[in-house]
């Protein structure tokens, strides 16, 4: 699998007590494999919201990634971004705190945030 990402949750034992049972009944290959799975029938089940709510907002969703070109040719225009993510967005090691200050405006991420963390630190207010 590419692009994943370890989550840690809590489960009460007699659900996990199950898993285990279907695990060992050969439904499922491991518990990641059971949770893997019920989170994308979930995900399937509440497809037409989630794009509703992304064309309503005018969300990308996937992996979104912005260098310091991408934000110097934005400075140039006199342009500021609103980035609005669903999975990942990445600000490469190139982009200075500076830089990301005069022209990112917002950040709205459902997912994960990969930047520098002087980056991240001078944005902090501009993230939700």
């Amino acid at each position: 699998m590419t692009d994943t990402e370890k989550i840690t949750i809590n489960i009460v034992s007699v659900d996990l007590g199950q898993i285990d049972l279907l695990v060992k009944e050969g439904f499922y290959s491991n518990r990641a494999d059971f949770i893997r799975t019920a989170i994308r029938n979930q995900l399937e089940r509440h497809s037409d919201a989630v794009d509703s709510i992304k064309s309503r907002k005018s969300m990308v969703i996937g992996t979104q990634v912005y260098s310091s070109r991408d934000l110097l040719e934005k400075k140039d225009r006199n342009e500021k971004v609103n980035i609005k993510v669903v999975g990942m967005l990445i600000l490469t090691d190139d982009i200075t705190p500076q830089l990301a200050q005069e022209t990112i405006e917002s950040i709205t991420i459902h997912g994960v945030f990969k930047a520098p963390e002087d980056v991240k630190d001078a944005l902090k207010d501009r993230i939700s």
